[in-house]
């Protein structure tokens, strides 16, 4: 039997469409009429002795109009047919109609209440009577065809409700958000396409409406199956076609939009495999990269950012080895300018960076290569090299960094990374070297070669390492000064309340001026102070060129102990710890 689907995208039924009338050329059109006047009908236009008229009995011009009323006929106007307007009178009386509806003020539709019982009513009985044809006619589309049609008008005029969310919670509660979503499963797959663009459009997060009307809508889809059912036409859809193409993107459009909300996301992580999906459409082979592929990497790291368990549960699915696989390409070479390729990668390594914030997907990183892998990239990369920086920085940190930071040092890592360091850099490639340097120091085990190694660095030609780090000192040092004297001019106005309220403000700009990259540097220097005399003695010496000493690195490090006050996680307790006994140093 042949499919409804291929029926419906093959042009081998009867279009309901008007067909295309071609324009008729008017140089014909005034031949033909010219011809009927002049010409002889039964003759085809050759005159004929009878039909010829002397032309001395006729007169000239047009006929003059009747004398007599009588001779009106009854569909011609008092002035005569040529003096008057020509229309007669039921034409005039229908103008005359809409005349009078013009003049009335046009009132819109009301969205209401009313108005959803009564839309949601007739799309209820457009379903069923679809339903009830399909069966009927299984083998005769032809007679369903046009029910077809009236349903996908019906779903499509539900998108004016995405600019009424206060009817979201009614809508619900009617049924019909359950049987928007069944609709997913119809046999018609543009029927279901059509679903599920309005689904999208409902969910999308530019809708204006309340957290518990997004919440009433969302849990009803959820609960009628809507991931299973969006899994399922993943299957069926052929993106090879355009149609099909666009049900692909809206349902990846869906699946950010819950994936935006962290207790939707992992909910939905939990009880589907959307998660093993996004990363098979992601390592799908596509050259140039196509539009859903690059969409599906970026969903995809909207599911990683926001949850540690949506992270632990792809690490299950070996994402760290098949991210670092995608990257590989990018080692000496850089995606298009402003592509969809540069976005794909961007957000693979987006991805990949989330992942290595977990201690198990540390360990998966260097099972894999990363290490070496983000190592050549800072090494024979360009564009790929600040991506790579960030990503050794996020698997270094943490207090199970140690294996990242040990893998580093025995990848010939200092030498690379030193290197960058004392180069004019960007503060964003600063920031991360620093950070990587204080994971190296705090997480190598005391003693150990891989230490040893990092102090040497530390201390070789001449202590240059720590006269670059002083350096950097001084310039992030005069950043917040400038901030905190524009602060001090700003509280001098406020009362206690109004300080309050601006203290997480005032905190963010002495962050925007390089606060954590000072603390960070300042611990370097505690770390180095405490480690190695000759370095102690260095930094005493630097820091007396500007009448600073020990002390101001000792405030700055207690400035940062503070932020730990109160109730601290395993790993601000490790870092708390820390930073006393450096200060101890100090």
């Amino acid at each position: 039997m042949t499919s409804i689907d291929d029926l419906f995208k093959k042009p081998n039924l009867p279009s309901h469409k008007r067909k295309f009338e071609p324009l008729v050329d008017p140089d014909k059109v005034y031949k033909s009429v010219k011809l009927s006047l002049n010409g002889d009908t039964k003759g085809k236009g050759k005159a004929t002795v009878q039909d010829e008229v002397d032309d001395d009995d006729q007169e000239a011009g047009p006929a003059l109009p009747p004398d007599d009323e009588e001779d009106f006929g009854p569909d011609e106007d008092e002035e005569g047919r040529f003096f008057g307007s020509g229309v007669d009178k039921g034409t005039v009386a229908a103008l005359d109609f809409l005349d009078s509806k013009e003049s009335e003020p046009y009132a819109d539709e009301k969205i209401e209440s009313a108005w959803l019982r009564k839309t949601a009513l007739n799309f209820e009985k457009k379903i069923t009577k679809n339903a009830e044809l399909r069966a009927k006619y299984e083998t005769q589309p032809e007679k369903f065809m046009d029910s077809e049609g009236d349903l996908d008008a019906d779903i499509k005029t539900l998108s004016i409700l995405s600019e009424h969310p206060e009817l979201y919670k009614e809508f619900a509660e009617l049924g019909s958000a359950g049987s928007l979503v069944s609709l997913l499963a119809h046999e018609n797959t543009d029927i279901a396409i059509a679903a599920i663009g309005i689904i999208s459009e409902l969910t999308d997060e530019d809708v204006e409406a309340e957290q518990e009307q997004w919440d009433s809508i969302v849990d009803v889809m959820l609960e009628a199956d809507l991931m299973s059912l969006l899994l399922q036409n993943f299957e069926r859809l052929d993106e090879s076609i355009e149609e099909d193409r666009s049900g692909v993107y809206n349902s990846i459009s869906i699946l950010e939009n819950l994936g935006s909300q962290t207790r939707i996301s992992e909910k939905i992580v939990k009880e589907s495999n959307v998660l093993k999906w996004l990363l098979d459409r992601t390592k799908l082979k596509e050259t140039p990269v196509g539009q859903n592929k690059q969409y599906a990497a970026e969903v995809l790291a909207i599911f990683l950012q926001s949850s540690s368990p949506n992270r632990q549960r792809i690490l299950e699915l070996d994402a760290v080895d098949i991210l670092l696989q995608l990257l590989s390409s990018y080692r000496k070479r850089d995606p298009e300018k402003d592509s969809a390729e540069e976005e794909f990668a961007e957000n693979l390594f987006d991805s990949l960076t989330c992942l290595v914030d977990e201690s198990s997907g540390k360990s998966k990183f260097v099972e894999a290569e990363g290490v070496e892998l983000a190592l050549i990239m800072l090494r024979e990369a360009k564009w790929s090299k600040s991506r790579a920086l960030r990503l050794l920085d996020h698997a270094a940190g943490g207090q199970h960094g140690a294996e990242v930071c040990e893998k580093i040092v025995d990848a010939a890592g200092l030498k690379t990374l030193f290197s960058m360091f004392m180069k004019k850099q960007d503060n964003f490639v600063t920031e991360h070297l620093l950070g990587i340097f204080g994971s190296l120091l705090r997480l190598l085990p005391g003693d150990s070669a891989p230490r040893i190694r990092t102090l040497a660095k530390f201390m070789e030609k001449d202590y240059e390492k720590i006269g670059k780090v002083i350096k950097l000192r001084r310039d992030y040092m005069n950043r917040i000064a400038a901030v905190d004297q524009q602060i001090s001019r700003e509280r001098a106005n406020l009362d206690a309340e109004q300080k309050a309220s601006m203290a997480d403000v005032w905190f963010s700009q002495r962050l925007d001026a390089g606060l954590f990259c000072l603390q960070t540097i300042d611990v370097i220097l505690a770390w180095l102070v405490a480690e190695d005399g000759g370095a102690r003695e260095r930094i005493m010496s630097l820091l007396a060129e500007r009448d600073e000493s020990l002390k101001d690195i000792k405030v700055t490090v207690q400035e940062q102990l503070h932020g730990f006050e109160g109730e601290k996680t395993e790993e601000e307790q490790m870092l708390s710890d820390m930073l006393e006994t450096l200060i101890g140093f100090l």
